[in-house]
C-alpha cells in the first residue's frame, strides 16, 4: 500500500545522506509551486515495487517558522496517510531536541519509523541509547544507522514494513517536553569523557576571533584549489577535446554551408583568422557550447567538489554563523555566503544558488551584489593578466573598490527595501569526514541540475548577441554612448566597443582594452566599469528568470546609476 516515503527531520541530521543511500543518484530536484524551496525525489525498489522517496526541507516542528518548513508541513497535509510512510531521521547525539518532531508526527497519524542516525558519533561523545526500550515507549520501529558508512541502512529498509499508524490524543507542547524528559530518563545514558582535538576544533571554529581567522584560511585555500583544479581540467582535458575532437567534427558538419550566410553565422559565428575561435566566434555550436562546458564547467566542478567537502565536513554552518552578523548589515543572513562564494566561480550558478535564501528581498539583494561586486573566475584571470603587469597595487585596488561598493550598496538596499532578514537558526553538526561515494553522488546531482538549467539560458544569451552582432547593433549602441564614455569617464571612444562587448563576455572585453594603448588610469577605470556594469548575457538572463521582469528593471536601473556615478568619480579623483 505504501507509495511514498517522506524523509523528515531537523536540519543537519543526515537526511540527504540517508536519501542518497536509499535512492542512488537518479534523482529529480523540484521546486515547490510558488516558491524557490527545493526538495529531492528519487525511487526505492522493494520486491520489484517502485516507491517514491522525497527528501524534504529540514524542520524542527510541525509549527513552521520559515518558508522551507512551510513547504514540508504543506506536503504532509496533502499526503494520503494510508499510502505514505515517514522516515523520521534523528540525530543520535541530540535526542532530546529531535524527539519533539517525532511525537508530533506520531500524533498526526502517520506510519513512522525512527532512524537514529550518527550512532557512531553518539558513541564517541559518550551517549548510549537503549533502542529496544525507545521502540517500546514510542510504539514505532526504531533503527540505529550511520549513513556515511551505510551501517544500518539494510535493516532500515527491512523494517519499513513494520511501520503502522498509532492513534493518540494530541497534547500541548509543554506536556510533550515533560514526556520527552521521561523518555530520556529511561533510554539514554551519558558518560563523562574528555574532549578530543576534533571537538576542540569544533568549538573554536564558531568563536568570533579564532573562527574568523579560520574562515579566512579556509576561503583562501578553497579558492586556490578551485583555481588550480579548474585550470588543470581546462588545459589538460577540456581544451584538447574541443580543439582536437569537437572542432574537426564541426568543420565536417558545416563544410557545405556558405561561410557568409546567415545560417553559418548563427551556428558557427565569425571565423577568427580563418578558424573557429570558441571564445570569440559567437556561434550557437561554438561559443555557447564552449561557455557552458569549456569555461564554466571545469571551475564549477572544482567549486562543487570543494563546496561538497566543506558541507559534508560540517564547516559551512560554522562559516555561516561567523559571517552572519556582518551579512545582516547588508540585508542578508549567514547562508548568503554560499551563493556569493559560488559567484566567484561563475555568476550564473551563484545567482541560481540564491534560492537557499528565504525571502524575495534577500534573493534580490544577494543577486544584485553578486552581479555587481563579485567577479567570476575568468574575469579575475583577465584582471590579473592585464592590470597585474602595471603593478599589484592596481589589482588590489579593483578588489578594494568592489568590496567597498558591496558594503555601501548592501547597507543602502537594507535600509530602503521593505522587510527584514530573519535571524539565522541552524544546527551546528559535528566535523565528519565524508565518504567518497557520497561526494561523487552529490556533485553529480548538482552538476546535472546546473547543466540542464543553465544550457538553455546560455544558448539564448549567445543567440541574442549573435543576432545583435550580425546586424551591427553593438556599433550603433557604442556610438550612442560614446559621449558618456569619452566625456564622463575620460576613456577614448574606441573603448566603447569593449564595454559593450562586456555584455557578452567581460573577460574578453578586458582583453580588448589591451591594444587600445590606454593609460594606467584609463585601464583601471575600464576594468572597474566592466566589473560592476551589466553582467554577461548568461547572468542577465538568469537574473530575469530568478527575479522576474519587474525586479530585473530595478536591478538594471541600480546598475546604470552606480556605473555612471562611480566611473565619473574615479575619473575625477584618480590622478593622472
Amino acid at each position: 500500500m505504501i507509495k511514498t516515503i517522506y524523509l523528515i527531520g531537523n536540519p543537519n541530521v543526515g537526511k540527504s545522506v540517508i536519501f542518497s543511500r536509499l535512492t542512488g543518484v537518479r534523482v529529480i530536484a523540484s521546486n515547490y509551486p510558488g516558491t524557490t524551496v527545493e526538495f529531492l525525489k528519487g525511487y526505492l525498489k522493494i520486491n520489484n515495487e517502485k516507491i517514491e522517496v522525497w527528501d524534504l526541507p529540514g524542520i524542527y516542528s510541525l509549527q513552521p517558522t520559515s518558508s522551507a518548513e512551510e513547504v514540508t508541513v504543506s506536503l504532509l497535509k496533502q499526503a494520503s496517510k494510508d499510502q505514505t510512510l515517514v522516515i523520521n531521521v534523528i540525530d543520535s547525539t541530540n535526542l532530546e531536541r529531535n524527539l519533539m518532531l517525532t511525537l508530533q508526527l506520531i500524533e498526526e497519524g502517520f506510519s513512522v519509523i525512527a532512524c537514529l542516525n550518527m550512532c557512531d558519533d553518539a558513541v564517541h561523545r559518550g551517549v548510549s541509547i537503549d533502542i529496544r526500550k525507545l521502540e517500546e515507549i514510542l510504539g514505532i520501529p526504531v533503527v540505529s544507522t550511520c549513513a556515511v558508512t551505510g551501517m544500518g541502512i539494510k535493516l532500515l529498509i527491512e523494517r519499513l514494513k513494520d511501520a503502522r499508524p498509532i492513534l493518540k490524543e494530541k497534547v500541548s507542547p509543554e506536556e510533550h517536553w515533560k514526556q520527552i524528559g521521561r523518555i530520556l530518563e529511561q533510554v539514554q545514558k551519558l558518560e563523562h569523557r574528555h574532549h578530543r582535538f576534533r571537538e576542540i576544533l569544533e568549538d573554536i571554529s564558531v568563536r568570533p576571533l579564532p573562527g574568523f581567522l579560520i574562515s579566512l584560511g579556509v576561503i583562501y585555500v578553497s579558492f586556490k584549489i578551485i583555481r588550480l583544479m579548474g585550470d588543470l581540467l581546462t588545459n589538460k582535458i577540456v581544451d584538447p577535446i574541443f580543439n582536437n575532437i569537437y572542432q574537426p567534427l564541426l568543420e565536417k558538419l558545416t563544410v557545405n554551408l556558405p561561410k557568409q550566410g546567415f545560417l553559418f553565422h548563427l551556428v558557427i559565428g565569425n571565423l577568427i583568422d580563418g578558424k573557429i575561435d570558441f571564445e570569440k566566434s559567437l556561434g550557437l555550436l561554438t561559443t555557447a557550447i564552449y561557455v557552458e562546458f569549456g569555461i564554466v564547467l571545469p571551475y564549477l566542478f572544482s567549486f562543487y567538489l570543494v563546496l561538497s567537502i566543506l558541507e559534508d565536513l560540517g564547516y559551512l554552518p560554522r562559516l555561516a554563523i561567523i559571517l552572519d552578523n556582518f551579512l545582516h548589515r547588508l540585508g542578508l543572513h549567514g547562508y548568503a555566503i554560499i551563493p556569493v562564494l559560488l559567484g566567484f566561480g561563475c555568476n550564473v550558478p551563484g545567482i541560481l544558488a540564491t534560492r537557499i535564501l528565504e525571502s524575495k528581498r534577500e534573493r534580490f539583494i544577494a543577486s544584485l551584489l553578486i552581479s555587481i561586486g563579485v567577479p567570476c573566475i575568468s574575469l579575475q584571470a583577465m584582471i590579473l593578466g592585464v592590470l597585474g603587469r602595471e603593478g599589484g597595487i592596481y589589482v588590489l585596488s579593483v578588489y578594494l573598490v568592489l568590496f567597498l561598493l558591496v558594503l555601501i550598496l548592501g547597507k543602502i538596499l537594507n535600509m530602503i527595501l521593505p522587510g527584514y532578514s530573519r535571524e539565522l537558526l541552524l544546527e551546528i553538526p559535528s566535523y565528519r569526514f565524508p565518504p567518497l561515494s557520497i561526494l561523487v553522488k552529490k556533485i553529480f546531482i548538482r552538476i546535472k541540475g546546473f547543466l540542464i538549467e543553465a544550457l538553455p539560458i546560455v544558448m539564448l544569451g549567445v543567440f541574442i548577441v549573435n543576432i545583435s552582432h550580425y546586424f551591427n547593433l553593438f556599433e550603433r549602441v557604442g556610438r550612442i554612448f560614446s559621449p558618456i564614455v569619452n566625456g564622463l569617464f575620460g576613456l577614448p571612444k574606441e573603448a566603447v566597443v569593449a564595454l559593450v562587448i562586456g555584455f557578452l563576455r567581460k573577460d574578453v572585453a578586458v582583453g580588448m582594452l589591451v591594444p587600445l594603448g590606454l593609460t594606467v588610469k584609463q585601464l583601471f577605470i575600464s576594468v572597474v566599469l566592466l566589473s560592476i556594469s551589466f553582467p554577461c548575457i548568461a547572468t542577465f538572463v538568469v537574473l530575469w528568470k530568478e527575479l522576474g521582469f519587474k525586479d530585473l528593471i530595478k536591478a538594471i536601473f541600480i546598475m546604470v546609476i552606480i556605473s555612471i556615478s562611480l566611473g565619473g568619480l574615479l575619473n575625477l579623483f584618480i590622478p593622472g
